[in-house]
């Protein structure tokens, strides 16, 4: 039986990962040769982020009761990660810490553009096993978020999560041999630009989703960066422009546009309603440094959706 809203203990369940950040700002973009080859760091940070972590915080700060379950390290990263979540109120009780160092990346950002690098690393150790997987937790949320690092974990709990009637929302950055099972498993797919064509074949955004249509009823979506976010809503395509800020740090941009599409999901709006808040949230997220530390809290983006007229 499908959770309802007012018998939810939990708004949002996220299962994937986490991640600390050491963040370099450079004067430009490394290249491998060239006066660019060799450069004086200008800022050095250590913040917290990750790919689902970083959604679920912003989800805590938009105002919804959020759950973590992930798994963390024994090192200093590890307790680090954790300090972060129970400071934004992001629920761990059922996250896992192993005998492990935690994942950690290292981000070089152009402080010109604020465009990234990212280099990262995850030990094996990390990796969610089925038996891991707290079902209870899962169907006592009105809607579950899960990430393609874990992947066979990811299916699991959402096909535990579809079973039971909830929305099931996706972060999809990778192709694997697993992508399309993932894609199956979730109700709403939200894609990074490049997976819809090269699972499909496509040259084309609009036309790779209006293939993925065809072994998928549900919303399809894709972040295009910059230029906003596309959806496919049963037939319809739809283009919602990005916001014009100017980027200090793109870092985390993605996944608080999810945090964003989980609000307006959950608050019932329509498809363009869902989009143009998630694209503002993204946009202001990068007018500041950091991943957690990016997420702007939700009377910004309203002021912002206020002062922007719809276009």
């Amino acid at each position: 039986m499908p959770t309802s809203a007012s018998d939810a203990r939990w708004d949002v369940v996220g299962l994937g990962a986490n991640s600390v950040d050491f963040v370099y700002r450079l004067p430009a973009v490394p290249q491998a040769s060239g006066t660019f080859a060799k450069m004086r760091i200008s800022r050095e940070t250590i913040s917290c982020g990750g790919q689902m972590t970083t959604a679920l915080v912003a989800c805590a700060r938009f105002g919804l009761r959020a759950k973590y379950l992930g798994a963390t390290g024994t090192d200093d990263n590890g307790r680090r990660i954790r300090k972060e979540l129970a400071h934004h109120s992001v629920d761990c009780t059922d996250a896992i810490i192993k005998d492990a160092r935690n994942q950690y990346a290292v981000i070089m950002v152009d402080e010109v553009s604020g465009e990234r690098i990212i280099l990262w690393d995850r030990d094996e150790k990390l990796h969610l096993r089925h038996h891991e997987i707290p079902e209870r937790a899962i169907v006592s949320a009105r809607l579950l978020h899960v990430d393609d690092v874990d992947q066979e974990a990811a299916i699991v709990a959402a096909t535990i999560a579809r079973d039971a009637g909830l929305v099931v929302t996706s972060d999809i950055d990778r192709l694997t041999p697993r992508t399309i099972d993932l894609v199956k498993a979730v109700t709403v797919p939200i894609f990074a630009e490049h997976v819809p064509p090269a699972l499909t074949g496509a040259t084309d955004l609009e036309t790779a989703l209006r293939q993925l249509r065809e072994s998928h009823d549900g919303l399809l979506c894709a972040t295009i960066g910059a230029e906003g976010a596309v959806a496919l809503d049963g037939t319809r395509f739809i283009h919602s422009p990005g916001f014009k800020v100017h980027a200090v740090d793109t870092t985390g941009a993605g996944d608080v546009f999810r945090a964003g599409f989980i609000y307006g999901t959950l608050q019932g709006w329509d498809t363009e309603h869902v989009l143009r808040f998630a694209n503002a949230a993204a946009g202001l997220s990068c007018t500041r440094p950091g991943a957690i530390g990016g997420v702007p809290a939700l009377d910004e983006i309203e002021a912002l959706l206020e002062t922007t007229p719809a276009i």
